[in-house]
């Protein structure tokens, strides 16, 4: 198994100089500056396509994670242009936050405060500081992170509401997309504003920012994940009551590890303890999620008994670090077999070997989902990056 684990880690450093090589040769936008919005699957590249603020963040968290653990250059070459884009075109300086969307000329066509995109943006202003030692980045990390602060946070249930206007007034549709139901709380947006808590946190260890991030595990704790079940519910009214019952298998398994990274980061030993057990129990309960390929389906809906049997390229990163995480804490070898298999299915449906990047899924019948991009507003070099960051470092 010791040979195996190697194999891994050296596959996985092949693989990410792999993924960046694609986003260097292929998404820089020497027409209209900063990287393109939309590449398809053919690699035909759409300058006119507007620019997401997620996919941005995604690319500045990319490049700059894997400056820290590579020290390549060019790394940091694309970090720095992705950082001086987002500053530029994204932040709103009038009101704070950053804009949902922007033009390929740079102007805003979406104003909205979404908090899941101001959240990843705090996330890559914060790893883009480890990777620079960029004061203005932290500067504008800090700054957004008090945005969320005083506009977003509910301080009489806790949490986080959804989205506002450009000046921070209630909206309508809620929604990050066309999918999701418009509700006013959701699991999605917390689990990425914790994360990007956790992250601030290494280069900024606020007493209150702590505080934050233990409240935002005891949100989870308390009313995001089913106790019984061990699934996360992921939307919610003002007062934490569940609206949906769908069962989001990558989101499962992708909290497992992200909970305990941010336990972990705060250093609180008890909440550390009790994080790692209901760690163990996300990814024992994600295993009902499992092809028996090793790969893990998209979504199953309980009440109408419906399976979507799509393989999507995040959730399949995701299953690969989370089963590895719950290996790590258990000791149980089934996690890490689960993890292997998963790389293998990746390996296998998930890569493009001839035009580079991940295909966005496979079907039930195991072709190609035609229609989706390989860069787009939601998809990012960060799910497919990160696994191989992130098990790279476990190994190492």
């Amino acid at each position: 198994m010791k040979l195996e684990i190697e194999k891994y880690k050296d596959e996985l450093s092949a693989e990410l100089e792999n993924i960046l090589d694609y986003w260097v040769h292929f998404t820089v936008d020497e027409i209209n500056g900063g990287f393109v919005g939309k590449i398809d699957n053919y690699n035909n590249i759409n300058f006119s396509a507007p620019k997401g603020s997620v996919l941005n963040a995604r690319i500045l968290w990319s490049f700059s994670a894997a400056y820290n653990l590579k020290a390549n250059p060019e790394y940091l070459a694309n970090a720095n242009r992705a950082f001086e884009y987002i500053t530029n075109f994204f932040i709103d300086k009038a009101f704070g936050g950053v804009y949902w969307l922007i033009d390929a000329k740079g102007k805003p066509v979406d104003k909205k405060k979404q908090v899941y995109a101001i959240a990843f943006t705090v996330y890559a202003f914060s790893e883009y500081y480890l990777a620079s030692k960029n004061e203005s980045a932290k500067k504008m990390a800090i700054e957004l992170y008090n945005d969320l602060i005083n506009h977003s946070y509910d301080s009489k249930k806790g949490g986080y509401f959804e989205a506002f206007s450009r000046e921070w007034k209630s909206l309508d549709d809620l929604r990050l997309s066309e999918k999701d139901a418009n509700e006013k709380k959701t699991m999605n947006t917390h689990l990425h504003v914790l994360e990007a808590f956790t992250t601030l946190y290494r280069i900024w260890p606020d007493e209150n920012l702590k505080l934050k991030i233990i409240e935002l595990i005891n949100d989870f704790t308390k009313h995001i994940l089913e106790p019984e079940t061990g699934n996360l519910i992921l939307f919610f009214d003002e007062n934490w009551k569940a609206k949906s019952d769908i069962i989001s298998y990558g989101h499962d398994i992708e909290a497992s590890w992200l909970l305990l990274e941010a336990a972990e980061a705060v250093g609180d030993e008890t909440l550390i303890e009790s994080v790692k057990s209901i760690s163990v129990k996300m990814a024992d309960t994600s295993i009902n999620g499992l092809d028996t390929d090793g790969s893990l389906w998209y979504e199953y809906e309980p009440s109408k008994n419906h399976l979507i049997k799509e393989k999507h390229w995040w959730v399949q990163a995701e299953a690969m670090v989370g089963f590895f995480n719950a290996w790590q804490i258990s000791h149980d070898e089934k996690f890490l077999e689960i993890s292997l298999r998963n790389w293998m299915f990746v390996k296998s449906k998930i890569i493009d070997y001839d035009k580079g990047e991940w295909f966005w899924g496979i079907t039930e019948q195991g072709e190609i989902m035609p229609k989706e991009d390989k860069v787009g507003v939601w998809k990012c070099p960060y799910h497919n990056s990160r696994a191989c960051i992130e098990i790279i470092r476990r190994i190492a």
